[in-house]
């Protein structure tokens, strides 16, 4: 691997090998029951009774109709069987079930869905939010009483004093790969995603991103790219062969690429691009042994690879998918084009802790080290509540290694009263100096690899927003490693450094 010229003028592949549906929601629009995904947290409430729905205590009892507000333990998140058949999980990751003690008592009780925690959403002709929900006895849930929800009603009317019917609240939802995929299902997905690979960025994207000055490339992964071509369902195949062709493309044109795994198993912050199946972050101890291994997969330039235990185990659904992930494959460690490796995207504190994070690092940093000592091994700082300097005196021990840190102007109600300026002086005086804080001369590089040249700021002038973009090329440039936009491309026209450069808001030559 030839040396990288430093700092790296960068741009993310968002969206492209890891969907982010909010960048391109077109994408989701052939779906049935679209606004019904995995993930989607729904809140009902009993028309008869005018209470809501509640896992009393959160999850392992039983099922009430007690609530006159919803909160958490009011709040469903949908596992999405088919479009019309979901399971409910509870806040306290219990699913909701009929009794196992031979009643109809509907309960929030078992750790792991099976055909009594499957149930059938039956949506009113008109008035989709209007719903029944039928059990896997055949028969309907109703409301009995605020604390009796049972599996035995028979009737099919659609009047509010019906017990069996209900108002369905939609007060969140999910747009990753896995909703993407599980949305269309295994006859459509894998047709839909390999038209959107093919076509979302090609070999023109990296002649174009050369030619206009960058000189690095980061792609974002996701950990079912190690059993390509056929991962475990509801994913499907497709993205090594795109990731092939990005390293193909980038040696033809002189970029670099950085590998970013962005979503591993078990969710490493809950957000859609960690390809969570419904939103909660499960990443831990447990975790870190299957996601070295799709490191020690990237890094490798061999022809066999191999999961341990010849199984992927995806946390989320407790089970165990055997699948043999053995092929003949292209691994990157020796490739001209490979610049680094980043372990994980964004890992999120407190629930990521700090202890096992370091243990991840250390044993992926070691997983790349068997095969090439050139790449460089970049290590996300946590998001969240965390120290920005926590990583330092541990990363101090490695060789070529970089932090990387994220900084957008949004996110925050601090954010919102900003005016252009303010904004422009927030960039150079507090992200300088966060900077700053975790650059040392002898210590790890430092790479800004997310940031964007958008704001909480309406009807902005195109010499704001060059003002905006230079003050964060100013700053960002001093980042040992480089910086990396977010992203190449994006419905949202200042979220792509693409269209930014046609416009001529942002000029790198």
């Amino acid at each position: 691997m030839e040396d990288l010229k430093l700092p790296l003028k960068s741009v993310n592949l968002g969206n492209w090998l890891v969907v982010e549906g909010w960048m391109k929601p077109s994408l989701f629009d052939e779906i049935p029951n679209k606004d019904l995904l995995d993930g989607t947290k729904v809140q009902l409430k009993s028309t008869k009774l005018q209470n809501y729905l509640a896992a009393e205590n959160g999850g392992d009892s039983i099922v009430v109709i007690n609530r006159t507000a919803a909160s958490d333990w009011e709040t469903f998140r949908l596992w999405r069987i088919d479009e019309n058949s979901f399971n409910f999980r509870v806040s306290n990751k219990q699913f909701v079930g009929l009794s196992s003690e031979g009643t109809n008592r509907i309960v929030a009780m078992r750790d792991a869905p099976g055909d009594t925690e499957t149930f059938l959403i039956v949506r009113k002709d008109g008035e989709p939010n209007r719903i029944r929900i039928q059990a896997s006895n055949g028969l309907f849930l109703q409301a009995i009483s605020d604390t009796i929800l049972t599996a035995d009603y028979g009737g099919s009317g659609w009047d509010d004093s019906d017990p069996s019917v209900f108002t369905m609240t939609i007060v969140g939802s999910l747009q990753g790969e896995y909703q993407i995929a599980n949305g269309y299902g295994p006859d459509k997905a894998p047709q839909v995603l390999q038209d959107h690979r093919n076509s979302y960025i090609t070999e023109e994207d990296f002649r174009f991103m050369s030619s206009n000055g960058l000189t690095a490339v980061r792609i974002p992964v996701g950990w079912w790219i190690a059993c390509d071509p056929t991962p475990p369902k509801p994913f499907v195949g497709g993205s090594l062969q795109a990731l092939d062709n990005a390293f193909t493309w980038a040696q033809k044109y002189g970029l670099k690429v950085i590998i970013d795994l962005h979503a591993v198993q078990a969710s490493q912050n809950g957000m859609e691009h960690s390809a969570t199946r419904d939103g909660y972050l499960e990443f831990g101890d447990s975790s870190i042994q299957d996601t070295v291994e799709v490191i020690d997969f990237l890094a490798e330039r061999s022809n066999a690879f191999k999961f341990s235990h010849a199984s992927v185990q995806y946390t989320h659904t407790h089970t165990l998918m055997k699948r043999d992930c053995n092929q003949q494959m292209c691994r990157y460690a020796k490739n001209p084009a490979l610049g680094a490796i980043e372990l994980i995207n964004e890992p999120w504190a407190p629930l990521v802790t700090l202890d096992t994070l370091k243990n991840y690092y250390k044993a992926g940093y070691d997983a790349i080290r068997k095969y090439t000592s050139s790449a460089y091994v970049i290590l996300s700082n946590r998001l969240g509540p965390a120290d920005r300097k926590e990583l330092l005196s541990f990363a101090q021990g490695l060789s070529k290694a970089v932090i990387d840190v994220h900084y957008y102007s949004l996110y925050s109600d601090m954010f919102n009263g900003f005016s252009v300026q303010q904004n422009i002086d927030f960039i150079y005086n507090q992200r300088g100096s966060d900077l700053a804080a975790v650059t040392t001369s002898d210590g790890p590089l430092t790479f800004v690899g997310e940031w964007v040249a958008e704001w909480a700021i309406n009807g902005a002038s195109m010499e704001d927003y060059h003002r905006f973009a230079k003050a964060q090329l100013d700053v960002y440039g001093r980042a040992t490693f480089g910086w990396a936009y977010w992203s190449y491309k994006c419905q949202y026209n200042h979220w792509s450094l693409k269209w930014m450069i046609e416009n001529n808001y942002i000029k790198l030559n």
